[in-house]
C-alpha cells in the first residue's frame, strides 16, 4: 500500500469518526471536496499547511493518519490514553482560568481593601 493510500484510508478514516461529511471537511480545511476526494483515494497526496489544518479539524495527531492498520491496532489504545491524558488537563486547566477570573471580577469594597473593616 502506497503512503498516499494509507494517508487517504486515515483520512477517510477519521472524517468518518467525526461525523463530517466530505463537504463538511473540506468547507472547514478551505479546500473542495474534489480535492479531499483525491486525498481520500490516494490520487494526490496532502501539503503541509493542509496536514496542519487537517489535523486540528479532526482532532488528530499527523502521525496517525500515516499509520497502516497493522500498525494503527497495536498503538490505539496508546493514543487513545494520550488523549484521555490532554482531554483531562485542559479540562482541570479551563477551570482554573475560570476560577481566577471569576476572583477577579469579584469587586472588594475600598474600605476592605485597605484594611479598614469598618462600614
Amino acid at each position: 500500500m502506497s503512503i498516499k493510500a494509507i494517508f487517504g484510508a486515515n483520512l477517510k478514516y477519521y472524517r468518518k469518526q467525526r461525523q463530517l461529511s466530505q463537504e463538511q471537511l473540506s468547507e472547514k480545511a478551505g479546500i473542495t471536496p474534489k480535492h479531499l476526494s483525491t486525498l481520500e483515494t490516494g490520487t494526490a497526496f496532502v501539503s503541509a499547511g493542509l496536514l496542519e489544518k487537517l489535523t486540528k479539524i479532526l482532532h488528530v495527531s499527523a502521525a496517525a493518519l500515516f499509520y497502516t492498520p497493522e500498525e494503527k491496532s497495536s498503538d490505539d489504545s496508546f493514543l487513545n490514553m494520550v488523549d484521555q491524558i490532554v482531554e483531562k488537563e485542559l479540562l482541570k486547566t479551563a477551570e482554573t482560568i475560570k476560577t481566577g477570573i471569576r476572583r477577579a471580577e469579584t469587586p472588594v469594597p475600598l474600605n476592605k481593601r485597605s484594611g479598614d473593616w469598618t462600614d
